[in-house]
């Protein structure tokens, strides 16, 4: 047994945590990855922290290891209306502006907690839109919670807490919006967990936005004491992927002490009272079409006059004297010109760089090109969904779905476009057509079952998780699953485990 890791281990592992994780020890956080990882090596098994780290470094751990890992690095310190200057500022300014553009228009709402932690954060952003909204139940709200750590996911569905989570709040706040526990803790109504839906994300390696997990199109997005644990180049990733899930005019919210204006150039800042917000400009980019020839200039089409060259204007060329012929040089053929990108190829690079307006606009302007294309059609759906545009997705799922009734990723993407609508029934409905078309459709079985969650129908959710589930284990962890924009099936069975508490079977 040894009962010491060099310093070079620690460095290699600090590493290696920051590139799977996100993570980031620097020299001076190196206690606190130690005892993390201390904690670590005893849920693991392992007999002492030097065993573990030798495990970590020599054999790729799993999904579920490296989960435990990041429970033990990360802090769970949270509590309700946690900084209340921000969630001041979002009851005054934020909500009452987004309600008046949304009232009559749809009524839809858009929010991402993307460091949840044990879910107090997200449940704070559901109470302020029960207080706002008196006609709740007559608008379609989306609150998606996310987070790296599973424990703190499940304690979160859970939606059960003790009284340090309440500190500052005044006692009816836990009379109105809890239920008293025989232990003396309290549980979240159940009419205000619905409005949450949470989902395994981790920032730095896991893909956003995405249809798949509802992380697109958002209205307000809080990534509070997140950035504060990856390296610099993570930052700006994760900065660079939210400004592309939030819906034009969308606010980006973090902790005070992360607001840097050099952090955000590509979003406008905007100053509140003791709080400094994100807003990203509604101003859509164009993108000089590559496949058109460009104007052409007047004044480079005019013919100059000939000039006489007897006139004393006429430039005076010196006369070389006589020279010896050059030797032939072989003919060379003229470098055949690069074929143009299609415009689907270019709008498809436009939409997997996040700039989805532009992808529309360039599909939008060919489409012609494109009548009988399905696959063009999805790219179009998609880009507009991303950006929130909810009714021109849908004309466009159906053209897809009248190009080939038979692709139940239409009918997937159909079903994922009503449940953003609100449209709970249309969507249960077009899911269904996906798995009587794909009955080992993944992501269709992992739908049907936050839809029944979100109603309480927990034995048809159970049932459709399972499917899901089982489905899964015929997948590596690191592959992709269909339809689901980069999201892994080792990170999708995560999610389900951590929300259901359900056990996986190997």
């Amino acid at each position: 047994m040894r009962d010491r890791v060099s310093d070079a281990q620690w460095s290699q592992l600090s590493e290696f945590i920051a590139r799977t994780t996100g993570l980031h020890f620097p020299r001076e956080r190196s206690a606190d990855l130690q005892r993390g990882v201390a904690g670590a090596a005893r849920e693991l098994g392992f007999e002492d922290t030097a065993a573990c780290v030798d495990r970590l470094l020599s054999v790729p751990p799993t999904a579920a290891e490296i989960g435990i890992l990041a429970s033990h690095l990360t802090v769970g310190e949270t509590y309700f209306f946690r900084e209340k200057k921000t969630f001041d500022v979002l009851s005054a300014d934020i909500l009452p502006e987004l309600i008046r553009s949304r009232r009559g228009r749809g009524q839809r709402l858009r929010f991402w907690s993307a460091a949840c932690c044990t879910g107090e954060e997200p449940y704070s952003l559901a109470i302020l839109l029960h207080q706002a909204l008196p006609d709740l139940e007559e608008w379609h709200v989306t609150i998606a919670a996310t987070d790296i750590n599973g424990r703190f996911l499940r304690r979160a569905a859970a939606g059960t807490y003790g009284e340090w989570s309440f500190r500052d709040m005044p006692a009816w706040f836990k009379e109105r919006y809890f239920n008293r526990t025989m232990d003396g803790r309290y549980t979240i109504l159940p009419e205000i967990r619905r409005l949450v839906t949470f989902v395994q994300l981790n920032l730095v390696e896991d893909v956003y936005p995405s249809l798949a997990t509802e992380t697109n199109a958002m209205d307000v997005i809080l990534c509070r004491n997140a950035l504060m644990y990856f390296t610099p180049s993570q930052v700006r990733n994760v900065i660079r992927n939210l400004h592309h899930a939030l819906a034009e005019d969308g606010w980006l919210v973090v902790s005070p002490s992360e607001a840097s204006h050099a952090l955000f150039p590509q979003f406008t800042t905007v100053n509140f009272p003791g709080v400094i917000l994100y807003r990203k400009s509604g101003a859509k980019l164009r993108m000089k079409q590559p496949w058109l020839p460009a104007p052409l200039d007047d004044a480079a089409d005019m013919v100059a006059p000939a000039i006489d060259p007897s006139s004393p204007w006429a430039p005076r060329i010196p006369v070389a004297p006589p020279m010896e012929p050059a030797p032939a040089r072989p003919v060379e053929e003229p470098a055949r010109p690069e074929t143009p990108p299609s415009p689907c190829a270019v709008a498809e690079t436009l939409y997997q760089e996040g700039r989805y307006a532009e992808a529309a606009d360039i599909l939008l302007a060919s489409i012609d090109r494109h009548a009988h294309e399905p696959a063009a059609f999805s790219l179009l759906a998609r880009a507009l969904a991303n950006q929130g545009e909810l009714t021109d997705a849908l004309a466009w799922c159906d053209r897809w779905i009248a190009a080939d009734k038979l692709d139940p990723a239409a009918h997937y993407l159909h079903a994922v476009v009503f449940v953003e609508r609100g449209d709970i029934e249309r969507a249960r409905s077009s899911l269904q057509r996906a798995l009587y078309l794909q009955p080992d459709f993944v992501l269709a079985h992992f739908t049907l079952g936050n839809l029944a969650r979100r109603r309480g129908k927990s034995e048809d959710a159970d049932k459709h998780f399972a499917n899901a589930l089982d489905l899964l284990r015929r997948y590596q962890p690191g592959d992709q699953v269909p339809e689901a924009d980069g999201l892994t099936a080792g990170r999708l069975t995560e999610t389900i485990t951590a929300v259901t508490g359900m056990e996986t079977v190997p």
